[in-house]
């Protein structure tokens, strides 16, 4: 039997951010997991559920462009706040070992990093993988990564999340790199990668792409090696460039700057999406548009880091389109994109025009979903995915907001959504999780990292 969705009561419905005149009143339906015509009668055999709205702004499910899910479980440690990268990559590494990074880990971190997700409306999580277990300890290095993205797909799919599972590196083994990445291709799309374009499952829920961690960190044997796995599978890229540090290690390696070498690699084409892009010039960003890049902004990770500020306006005039990310738990300690949409919106002015509140929820909803090649995300037309949220605005934070849709980075920034929808089933209902169980999620997590 088929199901469909009604929304009742919304005091507005914004059908997409970056079009003011979408917004409406009236219900929303959602029907077979996509968002159809309140007008559209539902069949004999069409089970009917109702969602109550009542005052509330309805919006689209926002997208986290760019997270570390495994960060989730290693937050706020000693030796990671305030210091150099230089110092903070060893801090986290040996967070890590001492943890010793398996299914199990990953399974306990991503369920908290997914849940926390949710409850702060996202609907869709795009998960950089780079940390993997020493191959040099393993009868079967290959499995052991694909049990890890299994784990964390399985995870995203318990709660009723959207995933985007990027294999990516940090100073891996070109080959090493290259046999996992296809290993996980061809593990979690049993249907096969030609059958699912640009790597995603039939049901939407689940993709695949690959991204070496940067320049900084991965060699252009690893770059080459996870493009030809991109192309032979039809996966989207992903990897970072040009925060401050990234910058001075290429320049100290290779004489050259990040974005020159992410060229020379073939890594400057369609279907490539970059994190952080803080320390870009004029010309850069000329060759970024030309070359049909998508970026991901992350000011949670790159404020607080010291890596700068992307300036996130230029990129757009650019005709760049930019997504949001939060970036891992061991930069931001908080995987609450709507915080840091309100970050984004404070700090923009600091680097060039201010952005208004609606561009960057944009930003944190049909943006990040342009970088995933998934037009059918971030927007609530006729026809889109049935992911949205329900945000309740009549509370005392929200009191004298003139504009409830920029009330809601202004104002209560940390709030949570009411009601949360993902392809057309309720995961978050009146402010608590339908899927999990919070309390088993932490304690899991609590009993594998021993905090």
């Amino acid at each position: 039997m088929t199901g469909s969705l009604t929304l009742t009561g919304a005091a507005r419905i914004v059908e997409r951010f970056d079009d003011p005149a979408r917004d409406r009143g009236g219900d929303l339906v959602i029907r077979g997991g996509r968002v159809t015509t309140a007008a559209s009668a539902p069949s004999p055999d069409e089970s009917v559920d109702t969602l109550d709205a009542d005052g509330g702004i309805v919006t689209p499910g926002l997208v986290n462009a760019h997270h570390h899910l495994l960060q989730s479980g290693f937050r706020t440690l000693p030796g990671t706040r305030g210091v150099p990268m230089r110092e903070w990559l060893p801090a986290m590494a040996a967070a890590y070992a001492d943890a010793r990074i398996n299914a199990s880990l990953v399974g306990a971190t991503a369920g908290v990093g997914v849940a926390e997700s949710l409850l702060s409306g996202v609907t869709t999580v795009a998960d950089h993988q780079l940390n993997w277990p020493d191959p040099a300890r393993s009868d079967d290095p290959v499995g052991d990564t694909v049990a890890i993205a299994r784990a964390i797909a399985d995870a995203a799919a318990a709660l009723g999340a959207r995933l985007v599972f990027v294999r990516g590196s940090a100073r891996d083994a070109p080959d090493a790199a290259a046999a996992s990445a296809d290993a996980i291709v061809r593990a979690l799309l049993p249907e096969g990668a030609a059958s699912s374009p640009g790597g995603t499952s039939a049901d939407g829920m689940l993709q695949l792409a690959v991204g070496p961690a940067g320049v900084h960190s991965d060699s252009e044997e690893t770059f080459r090696a996870l493009g030809d796995v991109a192309r032979r599978h039809g996966l989207r890229r992903r990897t970072q460039a040009n925060e401050q540090v990234d910058t001075e290690i290429a320049l100290a390696r290779y004489g050259r700057r990040p974005l020159d070498l992410l060229e020379e690699w073939g890594w400057l084409e369609p279907g490539v999406t970059i994190a952080h892009l803080c320390d870009v010039t004029d010309d850069e960003i000329v060759r970024l548009a030309a070359a049909g890049i998508t970026a991901t902004h992350a000011p949670g990770c790159d404020v607080p880091m010291g890596w700068g500020i992307a300036p996130v306006r230029r990129l757009q005039e650019a005709g760049i389109t930019v997504g949001l990310g939060t970036s891992g738990g061991g930069s931001n300690d908080a995987g609450h994109l709507l915080a840091d949409a309100r970050l984004a919106m404070q700090v923009s002015g600091m680097v060039g025009t201010a952005l208004p509140a609606r561009d960057v929820l944009a930003m944190a909803t049909s943006g990040g979903a342009s970088g995933l090649g998934r037009a059918d995300l971030g927007i609530l037309t006729p026809g889109a995915a049935g992911d949205l949220c329900v945000w309740d605005v009549s509370g005392v934070a929200d009191a004298g907001v003139a504009d409830p849709v920029a009330g809601l980075l202004w104002a209560h920034p940390g709030r949570r959504p009411r009601h949360v929808v993902v392809a057309g089933r309720v995961v978050v209902r009146d402010y608590r999780l339908v899927t999990a169980d919070e309390d088993a999620l932490t304690g899991a997590l609590r009993e594998r990292v021993g905090r």
